[in-house]
């Protein structure tokens, strides 16, 4: 069964922070270090200090960015630069914003979440990675909160959720400008009746996660760890709740964009990697040289050409060129992932990581995160190889959603990072304290 219910959010004070614009931050793991240091100048209370603190050459296990986060957090709090709510709540939240020609509204609401450890009910489409999930739970441990939300799918055709909390709220108690230069909104909703009415409404639910898929094992992590800490039992400790923000899978201002992959590793040499893809996929070579316009727009025009409704196209792209890869046979994949189902052998990603990446590239789990990286901005996979911070990038086509729902519907996982879901979450909205226990 899905549990969730309300809480009592922690705001930025809007009689401290005139204009909160400067204190939102983008979640903490698409920051760069340019961008941490703009965020840090903007404003001294930018939410980026707790989410992704800078390094020191001097820290220590005492005193790090963890440990400095947890101060500042009690800081803000104690200076009313954060405020708690009074009552429990639960807070609906609007994001708009303009996708190509379209203007789009996603709708959302933060509650707090029951923890389901053996993904019965909360089904997950990613495996997770050692290194973030760490990361995380030394966050999580030093604050003893939720600095950031998750966001989950849920299944509602006929939308009723939405409108039931549309028909509730009126002004939201925040709106900001993100540096998406999204418009987001922030609404809060105490009403118990409708608060009951949503949770009887989401309890034989299927959960699908969309995004904070570290950060929802972290907190399984943590709760375990907390579990055996206690002295007395509690029947429903705070830890065994995560705050969320859901979203019907349906919303019409949802949207699945690709992650592109890219590429560094030692004594690369493209002519023998090519050969070897002659094998698999149909070839074709383009020159950039006499391409106008900007990264970005190379980009574009790269992501034009593999687009496609029923092949597998990549765009592998190096210096001042790319070559558009269309695979010829997708049976090969029964071979090489005989242990996957049909719709996992047939997604995009998969074709990448088992016949590029591992066959011919020799990538696999225990290397990938030493020879892969990931970028979503379609100039970047571009600007990066010409750089030279990178040998190359695979550019691909997004994951369509029914795809992940089958998935995550199977009990498997894509490979590493298979989606990026736009609108992307605004943090520093509200954030929750956990507490001793949920009712």
């Amino acid at each position: 069964m899905v549990e969730i219910t309300p809480f009592k959010g922690i705001t930025y004070n809007k009689e401290k922070i005139k204009n909160l614009d400067n204190v939102m931050s983008p979640p903490y793991d698409i920051i760069n270090t340019d961008m941490q240091n703009n965020l840090y100048k903007k404003h001294e209370n930018n939410f980026v200090k707790l989410i992704l603190g800078k390094q020191s050459p001097d820290d220590s296990e005492n005193n790090n960015k963890y440990t400095k986060a947890n101060q500042l957090f009690e800081t803000w709090l104690q200076n009313n630069i954060l405020i708690e709510s009074k009552n429990d709540a639960i807070y609906p939240y609007k994001i708009q914003y303009n996708h190509g020609k379209q203007t789009k509204t996603m709708n959302g609401f933060f509650i707090l979440l029951k923890l389901d450890p053996e993904y019965k009910q909360i089904k997950a489409h990613e495996r997770t990675l050692s290194k973030p999930k760490a990361d995380r739970l030394n966050l999580m441990k030093a604050c003893k909160a939720n600095l950031e939300p998750i966001q989950l799918l849920y299944i509602d055709k006929d939308d009723a959720i939405r409108k039931k909390i549309d028909k509730t709220i009126a002004k939201p108690i925040l709106q900001v400008k993100g540096y998406d230069t999204f418009t987001h909104q922030l609404f809060k909703i105490e009403n118990e009746k409708l608060i009951s009415d949503i949770r009887k409404n989401l309890k034989d639910k299927v959960l699908f996660i969309a995004d904070g898929h570290h950060r929802y094992q972290t907190a399984i992590n943590y709760a375990e760890e907390q579990k055996k800490q206690l002295k007395t039992p509690n029947k429903n400790p705070a830890f065994n709740y995560r705050m969320a923000i859901l979203v019907n899978m349906f919303d019409e201002g949802l949207a699945i964009l690709p992650t592109h992959r890219l590429i560094k590793k030692d004594n690369l040499s493209l002519p023998e990697l090519l050969e070897k893809l002659h094998e698999f996929f149909i070839v074709e070579e383009k020159d950039t040289k006499t391409f106008q316009g900007t990264y970005n727009d190379i980009g574009k025009q790269i992501i034009n050409d593999i687009s496609t409704d029923n092949k597998h196209k990549f765009a592998l792209y190096c210096k001042n060129k790319y070559f558009i890869l269309t695979l010829k046979d997708e049976k090969v994949m029964d071979t090489l992932a005989k242990d996957h189902s049909k719709i996992w052998r047939t997604l995009d990603v998969s074709i990448l990581h088992k016949i590029i990446l591992e066959k011919i590239m020799k990538i696999n789990e225990n290397n990938l995160e030493d020879h892969v990286k990931y970028t979503r901005v379609d100039g970047e996979a571009v600007k990066l190889v010409d750089e030279g911070s990178f040998n190359l990038s695979f550019l691909m086509n997004a994951t369509k959603i029914d795809e992940l729902k089958a998935i995550a519907d199977g009990g498997e996982h894509m490979p590493q990072k298979s989606t990026y879901f736009l609108p992307k979450m605004l943090s520093g909205l509200v954030m929750y304290k956990m507490s001793s226990k949920k009712k």
